[in-house]
């Protein structure tokens, strides 16, 4: 019986062959079936632990847990406490509501980001007991025999034992966007994972060639399964919002406790008994509590949850909606992200130093060549036999296929491959054409060895030989100086000058093969003297809106950075194209950063402070940056697809997965972005900050007319007077208005110049200058006018106190209505921001007038509320008195705009 610790340490990539199987106490041939059920029965199926099923109970407990709800628990127990037991179920019921709608909200979040989840399950061909089958990869155990061949998925970390062409597509777990070569020779101990060329890792897909390696580690014990695992246990930074909130909430309650006890004492001098200020108290904190903010903030962001999803952002958790909004730096992952992760011909260039521009992206005949002169080449190539000649052999040394079925581009074999079949097309060659007058007759297949591939084939009753592969190999086969006048040297100085610009380079040559005979295989001492023909330029393309993307991202004072484990030229490259990187700032790779030691060196922390690009790091290194970001004060959107990027998904401020990533990261994303597209991250950054504007708004309203209400009970102590309202009618108020119309401050739209602001700092509170001033300004203009309006009704009209409050309560009631139209914007004034914009102010304000003019006629709510009934005399004074506070509003955002204009 093989022993599991035994193989946890084994570094399989600095064994040799012999040496593995030893260890694995397993054949070339294969396992038995006896073994494999032991062995089975030992390391479990070879799987990843299944998704944990969404909790709605768990759910739920997350929406109480929140300082603001025990707050207004601890107002309703001092409500019973003192017989006021209505009061005491208006604020349960405040509770309830809002823990409906966050639960509601966040089950169906949730719920979409699971249906993205669904796995394909992976099938393996293997060897047991000698003989080639066909199981489910969760069968595999280490010691099993897996085939590999092109188009197929790595099911699960193998060490080679033979290769002929192997060629892995790694990104999602390394970064790196270009396939790996693969061999079977054993590497340094300290080789780290990206280079470990002689080892397949579980969810790599084959893209050329055909191999054979030996199962080493199975589900947890992979390379995906170690960061899965490490993700599961890591430590997630809180969202901005909840920060800021937390910071808010301690400020309300602090401020709440010391007014109560002030005024508990004042209020004993003047010889009021023990049981009235209690009473007191419990009015005053539930005048001062905004106990809607709970459910207006709920529902302001699941409004900004459904403007996410309808622009390709599905967000998972609430609170996570306006993390973007407040970010300051994204880091991005290159591959699949800013570009198309489908390698594409951009350039052409030939011995005479002319060049060819080619259009389009991805694995597809969709787009133009043109000419040196900027001439589209037409279909027939008459014009540009070179360009012919380097098409047709990079069409006969070629394995792929590109094809267009119904509509679509269907492709199978190596990158490269159909890349050059899709330029063909873009030129007009048709492969399937080329092949019926370029007759093929053999091909020496590409090998990580040779380096090259190549194709004979019938020419005019002539047999050719063409070739295509690293110009330094291509250029052994052919004599110089080229028919075009190029000598070698500056060939190879073409090439290089090439590559530092970002491009994978190709060389190609062709020539008469007089001595070609057919037979099995060929070699390369086969290949007679051949002529030069030009180089093929590749590249992974950027998506077409990421520039513009990036660009938005800089006026909204975002810093973009990517992190990539990409070659260093090629990152750099892009960043430029990206203006992401100037050029003057370095590349740090993930070498340098090793070298400068700990996330707590100054070294390593000023390096990564010191760039916006990353190349050639490993996941663990990605997880550091973001740290060391988040550390120096940054609030950190960190992106990404493969399951190399999960850790650090996890660990940043907002973590954004890709809606075609792996399960890994989706699971570990706060939201997903369903098109892979950076323009979704830019519009959902855009809705963050629509969504805290809007927080703050209704914010704003509550707290303002809170702290209205408190005035109005100082200014009445003061003077000697009663109480203008009491508990229960500050409850029903701050229900029947901001419990209602409030809410349509989470449907504003936004303000045109939000993505030109820069982002709030991480350390400034929801409370900044402009907001203390407004809230100071309202909310003694409300106070002012409620309590005057009282001082007049009891002490010149000597009204009866319980006619008075009705009268109070409808002018605080109206102010309130005409208020919120201030809140709409801090600067802008009312009148220039159309009603279009937003229906249900209207609506929502109308409805809050009606309820409360029906509860005065409502005998069950007349005992409740302790009102009556009023004459419409009366209503149309009171409107008129209300009326005022837009004008004194308007006026305090022409000052300020004057006294602290706008900045960037």
């Amino acid at each position: 019986m093989i022993d599991k610790s035994s193989l946890l340490d084994k570094k399989w990539h600095a064994m040799a062959s012999e040496s593995v199987l030893d260890s694995l106490n397993c054949s070339i041939k294969g396992l038995k079936q006896e073994e494999v059920k032991e062995r089975l029965s030992v390391f479990g199926p070879n799987k990843l632990p299944d998704k944990i099923q969404i909790n709605i109970l768990k759910i739920i407990i997350s929406q109480l847990v929140n300082p603001l709800i025990f707050i207004l628990i601890a107002a309703a127990i001092a409500s019973v406490l003192i017989g006021e037991g209505k009061d005491a179920i208006f604020i349960f019921l405040v509770i309830f509501i809002n823990t409906a709608i966050g639960t509601y909200q966040e089950y169906n979040a949730e719920k979409s980001a699971a249906n993205l989840q669904k796995l394909l399950r992976i099938r393996a061909r293997v060897l047991r007991d000698g003989k080639e089958s066909e199981i489910d990869s969760e069968e595999l155990v280490p010691g099993d025999v897996v085939l590999l061949e092109s188009g197929s998925k790595v099911p699960a970390d193998l060490r080679l034992m033979e290769t002929q062409g192997l060629e892995i597509d790694e990104s999602f777990l390394t970064g790196e966007s270009q396939a790996v070569l693969k061999h079977t020779e054993p590497l340094k101990n300290t080789t780290v994972v990206a280079d470990r060329k002689n080892m397949a890792f579980a969810g790599a897909t084959i893209m050329s060639g055909r191999g054979l390696g030996i199962v080493a580690a199975t589900a947890l014990d992979t390379e995906v399964g170690k960061i899965a695992e490490n993700v599961s246990t890591g430590e997630s930074a809180k969202p901005p919002l909840i920060l800021r909130m937390e910071k808010f909430t301690k400020n309300i309650g602090y401020i709440v406790i010391v007014l109560s006890v002030l005024l508990a004492i004042l209020l004993r001098f003047q010889g009021m008994d023990m049981a009235a200020i209690f009473f007191f108290v419990v009015a005053l904190t539930v005048s001062a509590i905004p106990e809607g903010l709970p459910v207006s903030l709920t529902i302001a962001l699941a409004v900004a949850t459904n403007r996410m999803a309808k622009r390709n952002v599905i967000v998972k958790k609430l609170t996570s909606v306006e993390s973007l909004g407040s970010c300051t730096v994204i880091a991005s992952d290159k591959t699949g992200t800013l570009t198309v992760n489908q390698q594409t011909v951009k350039r052409i260039y030939f011995p005479d130093g002319s060049s060819f521009e080619i259009t389009g992206e991805g694995y597809n005949g969709e787009g133009k060549v043109y000419s040196p002169k900027n001439k589209e080449v037409s279909a027939d190539l008459k014009e540009h036999p070179a360009l012919k000649q380097i098409l047709e052999v990079s069409i006969m040394a070629n394995e792929a296929v590109l094809e267009k079925e119904n509509g679509e581009w269907k492709h199978y074999g190596d990158a490269m491959d159909v890349a050059l079949l899709g330029v063909g097309y873009k030129a007009g060659l048709h492969p399937k054409e080329v092949r019926k007058y370029l007759k093929p007759l053999d091909k020496i297949p590409y090998e990580s060895e040779n380096k090259f591939s190549a194709g004979f084939y019938e020419r005019e009753g002539e047999v050719y030989c063409a070739i295509k592969g690293a110009v330094e190999k291509v250029l052994e086969f052919c004599t110089f100086p080229a028919s075009h006048g190029s000598t070698q040297s500056q060939i190879l100085e073409q090439a290089e000058e090439l590559a530092g610009k970002g491009y994978r380079v190709l060389g190609f040559a062709e020539g008469k093969a007089e001595n070609f005979s057919k037979k099995e295989n060929h070699d390369e001492s086969e290949i007679p003297a051949l002529e030069f023909v030009g180089l093929i330029c590749f590249i992974d393309p950027l998506r077409a809106e990421a520039i513009n993307s990036v660009e938005k991202c800089k006026k909204a004072g975002i810093k973009v950075i990517m992190i990539t484990g990409d070659h260093p030229a090629t990152a750099a490259n892009i960043a430029r194209d990206l203006g992401i990187q100037s050029d003057d700032m370095p590349v740090v790779s993930g070498k340098m950063l090793s070298q400068s030691g700990s996330t707590d060196n100054k070294e390593f922390q000023d390096l990564v402070m010191s760039t916006s690009v990353f190349a050639r790091v490993s996941p663990q290194q990605k997880l550091e940056i973001v740290d060391v970001l988040i550390k120096k004060g940054e609030f950190v959107a960190v992106t990404g697809d493969g399951v190399n990027d999960a850790p650090a998904l996890k660990r940043a401020n907002i973590g954004v997965a890709m809606g075609s990533g792996t399960d890994v990261a989706k699971d570990v994303g706060a939201m997903i972005v369903v098109d892979d597209n950076f323009s979704s991250i830019v519009a959902g950054v855009e809705e963050g900050r629509f969504a805290y504007d809007n927080v703050r708004k209704v914010i704003y309203l509550l707290v303002s007319t809170g702290a209205a209400e408190v005035f109005m009970f100082l200014m009445a102590i003061i003077a000697g007077l009663p109480l203008p309202l009491l508990a229960v009618q500050i409850l029903w108020l701050n229900l029947v208005t901001n419990g209602i119309q409030d809410k349509a401050l989470a449907f504003e739209g936004g303000e045109p110049e939000t993505m030109e602001r820069k982002p709030r700092k991480p350390s400034e509170g929801i409370f900044n200058m402009i907001m203390r001033n407004q809230l100071i300004v309202s909310g003694l203009v409300i106070g002012s006018m409620a309590f005057a309006y009282w001082y007049y009704l009891t002490e010149y009209q000597q009204m009866e106190e319980y006619h008075a409050r009705s009268l109070v309560l409808l002018l605080m009631v109206f102010l309130q209505n005409f208020h919120i139209f201030n809140c709409r914007s801090e600067r802008t004034s009312t009148f220039k921001i159309s009603i279009s914009k937003n229906y249900w102010l209207i609506i929502l304000v109308m409805a809050a007038q009606g309820v409360h003019i029906a509860s005065m006629y409502i005998p069950f709510m007349q005992g409740i509320l302790r009102i009556e009934p009023i004459t419409f005399n009366e209503w149309i004074t009171v409107l008129s008195l209300a009326a005022p506070i837009i004008l004194a509003m308007e006026i305090f955002k022409l000052i300020n705009n004057r006294l602290f204009p706008r900045k960037a």
